[in-house]
């Protein structure tokens, strides 16, 4: 059970930040699940439609909304690449065991 810990830790810190919403979740559900896809690294680097098309999110708007806030909040740390070619870098906080 190991694997689900990161989504576990993620629930039990939102737990009382009413900043989040549903949409934050799916993305940080659909991100986890794209990390565990290239085999855990961290950083993930990736394209924001592989992540909506996880996500079933149509927006990028919404997308890149999200992703930025959950950098604000510190759920994660978001380097845009701003470059097509190249995906953005996601970090994830370092697990405590």
């Amino acid at each position: 059970m190991e694997q689900l810990k990161p989504l576990s830790d993620f629930f039990t810190a939102i737990q009382r930040d009413a900043r989040i919403s549903i949409t934050h979740i799916g993305i940080y559900a659909a991100l986890l699940e794209y990390r565990t896809q290239m085999s855990y690294a961290n950083p993930i680097e990736v394209f924001s439609y592989d992540i909506m098309k996880i996500a079933k999110i149509s927006s990028a708007m919404t997308y890149h909304k999200c992703v930025k806030d959950l950098n604000e909040y510190g759920y994660i740390r978001y380097e845009p690449s701003f470059n097509k070619n190249r995906g953005s870098k996601i970090y994830f906080p370092e697990s405590d065991g």
